[in-house]
């Protein structure tokens, strides 16, 4: 439309100041939160709670587009949708707005009027249809709380400049993400990769343009720290184009929700059959993959999938869908593309129902580029020791320098710190000795020179890969470290010698599973 003429009378933009931006600030935050919740499960709670931190952020990103609006034009033009959409920003009728709710926060009706804000806020903006909760009206939840919560969350970012408030709100939102993580444990895990080990793939694979994917998003992580890494090293919004596909719809809300928090545009797709059984960007190949798929699963469908294009190493077991995400990553990466996987351990050395022969497939044809062994006690969902595999679809042609016929190890396992008593993180220090070593390794420009260190990390040959069988499990190669001054407790070393026998043990018991299969073969055919 239009725009009639300015209005030359606006007040000026109040200065911002930097309350609620310290650094620890959004742990307050939570606790307070977590308080409110009383019996209220974490999994129930946490809907109630990021849905009124999203609206929080929809309702500021309009009221300052709103505000600047009205410095040059007039309430016509201030409220046109069109004026907001062409900025990418998200139209919030009245009825919609925190300034609204807030004051109604005291309210016996405020579930009501919250529930009527998310429905009025999807029917005008289509990328959110069926993305909102709208529960609050639901008899067992306490209106005190739901007014008490809007009252906390009213003074985050309060005081921001428009910029700043989108980044104080995201990084709020990840860390109440993360909180109901750990508070769900298990289930939890199912929605939310631990932000350290993310940011081990994101800095390992640097996406600075191009397309980024995830099969099995969760709540977005793997995108919002992409997106952080461009902006960080001096690249541009809209230098990776963001595409996910989740099959949990719950989850699937809340993946949209983190990144339209973050301002990041992505078509993030739905269905209840999941990538495997239904991939909705079937035809789409990407330049960067990072995935952190469900360990193990078993009823992944496998029976219905014998023949498919995905499976050029090898069908994947019916019991066992690692090989399958394998493959799937495999198959959607781009004639350059490389890609980062979250696996547990038994994908490096198991021998059972084919899978040794399709992880041989893989590293005869150059499949594999780096593979990391993790410290346990990572994941909130799971004790299982994890590894990343790193994927490249042609190591001769990706930028760096002729990687074929090599793999890099690296045993990662003695890094990071308790952060509590039962889960672990990186240190800035940690992701960047574990890149480092791996973008020295491929050759990257700038890099220093790549060594193995003892203990720590190997470059191996195909002829060393096979003569392990094919196994790649990082510390059959990487050697022990040099010897030091013995100044590590006797609890740790009892930990890491604990850790590396059960890991043996598993080996030993796949080794002698398959022997006893080929025996029982023989006196079959006997």
């Amino acid at each position: 439309m239009a725009r009639p003429k300015k209005n030359t009378n606006g007040a000026a933009s109040k200065k911002a100041s930097n309350n609620g931006a310290n650094i620890g600030f959004e742990a307050d935050l939570f606790l307070a939160a977590d308080k409110l919740r009383k019996n209220l499960e974490p999994s129930d709670y946490k809907h109630v709670v990021l849905g009124l931190i999203f609206l929080k952020y929809i309702s500021d990103a309009f009221e300052a587009k709103r505000a600047a609006l009205l410095t040059e034009w007039d309430e016509q033009t201030a409220e046109d949708p069109d004026e907001y959409r062409a900025d990418n920003i998200f139209w919030v009728p009245k009825e919609a707005r925190w300034s609204h709710l807030q004051a109604s926060a005291k309210q016996p009706t405020i579930g009501k009027l919250i529930d009527d804000a998310m429905a009025a806020i999807e029917a005008s903006n289509a990328s959110l249809k069926g993305v909102l909760p709208k529960e609050y009206a639901r008899p067992a939840l306490d209106k005190i709380m739901v007014g008490e919560l809007i009252d906390l969350i009213s003074g985050i970012a309060m005081h921001e400049r428009q910029d700043q408030a989108r980044d104080v709100l995201g990084r709020v939102y990840e860390y109440f993400l993360s909180g109901f993580a750990g508070a769900e444990g298990k289930r939890g895990g199912e929605f939310y990769t631990p932000r350290s080990v993310v940011r081990v793939l994101v800095e390992m694979l640097e996406p600075y343009k191009g397309r980024v994917y995830d099969p099995c998003c969760g709540s977005g992580g793997m995108f919002v720290q992409s997106d952080r890494f461009v902006k960080e090293h001096g690249g541009r919004i809209g230098d990776i184009a963001v595409y996910g596909q989740e099959s949990n719809y719950t989850t699937w809300r809340l993946a949209k929700m983190n990144l339209a928090v973050r301002g990041i545009d992505a078509d993030i797709r739905w269905n209840n059959e999941g990538s495997f059984h239904k991939d909705e960007l079937r035809d789409l190949r990407f330049d960067t993959i990072l995935a952190n798929p469900p360990f193990n699963t078993s009823d992944w469908g496998g029976d219905r999938l014998r023949e498919d294009a995905r499976w050029q190493f090898g069908a994947p077991p019916v019991g066992n869908a690692n090989y399958a995400w394998l493959q799937h990553i495999f198959w959607h990466l781009a004639p350059r593309g490389t890609a980062g996987v979250v696996l547990a351990n038994g994908s490096m050395s198991s021998q059972q129902s084919g899978e040794g022969d399709i992880r041989k497939a893989m590293v005869e044809a150059d499949a594999i580029d780096c593979m990391i062994a993790l410290p346990g006690q990572l994941f909130y969902s799971t004790q299982i020791p994890a590894c990343l595999w790193f994927l490249a679809k042609d190591k001769s042609n990706s930028g760096f320098r002729d990687r074929r016929g090599e793999v890099l190890f690296i045993d990662a396992r003695k890094l990071g710190h308790l952060v509590d008593r039962t889960r672990r993180e990186f240190s800035d220090a940690d992701t960047a000795t574990i890149t480092r070593t791996y973008h020295a390794w491929r050759g990257e420009k700038g890099a220093s020179e790549y060594a193995d260190v003892p203990g720590f990390c190997k470059s191996a040959s195909l002829e060393e890969i096979r003569s392990h069988g094919h196994v790649l499990t990082p510390g059959r190669y990487v050697g022990a470290a040099a010897l030091e001054e013995d100044d590590e407790p006797f609890t740790v070393r009892f930990a890491a010698l604990k850790e590396q026998l059960t890991e043996q043990f598993a080996e030993a018991e796949a080794l002698s599973a398959a022997i006893q299969a080929k025996l029982e073969g023989v006196g079959s055919n006997g």
